[in-house]
């Protein structure tokens, strides 16, 4: 397998690993609840679910998220606008790496320099993510792909941010913070997974 197959490869089983660890870590804990839980709370410092949330979800999926990011500066060489769309999914990835690394305090709602940043790399990486749909959707438009895959992109990106701001809401009856961010990593992940598809499609570069 060359590298650009590889590098695909991890653009596909990033989202599908960060979304059945998400799934199976959940189950494993009866009283969590997707609805009104943080994603953060699944790797929280002393759970039974914190290293394979850190180390699996986290971490593995951060490193894959680069890879991928990477091998699109192969793919696309149209200049620094790919550059820029492939730099966010990598920030994504680095963003989700630190998050790992520094895991919340229970229930996430401590004080300590850890909870602040891995409050801080997760912001940077949903953020990236939602930055990299938005402005791969429009690089689409710039290479000619389909018109359906830039509005998706562009689409889920926009969609995505605002499930992160119904996150943000805290009166009923929306306050159900685990709900929106489920949903938010949801479409982003399936953009992902959609995006790196689409490009088995795509003529290898020597």
């Amino acid at each position: 397998m060359n590298l650009q197959k590889l590098g695909i490869l991890c653009g596909i089983v990033a989202p599908v690993v960060w979304v059945s660890l998400i799934g199976v870590a959940g189950a494993s804990r009866p009283e969590f609840s997707h609805v009104t839980h943080f994603i953060s709370e699944l790797g929280e410092r002393g759970s039974s679910t914190e290293l394979v949330m850190r180390y699996g979800a986290f971490g593995f999926t951060g490193f894959l998220n680069i890879c991928f990011a990477a091998v699109l500066l192969a793919i696309f060489r149209n200049g620094w606008y790919s550059a820029a769309a492939a730099g966010f999914l990598a920030l994504d990835g680095l963003g989700r790496i630190g998050a790992g690394v520094f895991a919340c305090d229970p229930g996430c709602v401590g004080l300590s320099s850890g909870q602040e940043l891995h409050r801080l790399f997760a912001t940077v990486g949903f953020s990236s993510g939602i930055l990299a749909a938005i402005a791969w959707g429009i690089n689409f438009r710039r290479q000619d792909w389909p018109p359906g895959m830039a509005g998706y992109s562009v689409g889920s990106g926009i969609l995505a941010l605002m499930f992160l701001l119904l996150m943000l809401w805290d009166r009923p009856p929306l306050n159900t913070p685990g709900l929106f961010e489920h949903l938010a990593t949801g479409v982003l992940s399936l953009w992902l997974l959609v995006f790196a598809v689409r490009l088995t499609r795509v003529p290898e570069r020597a």
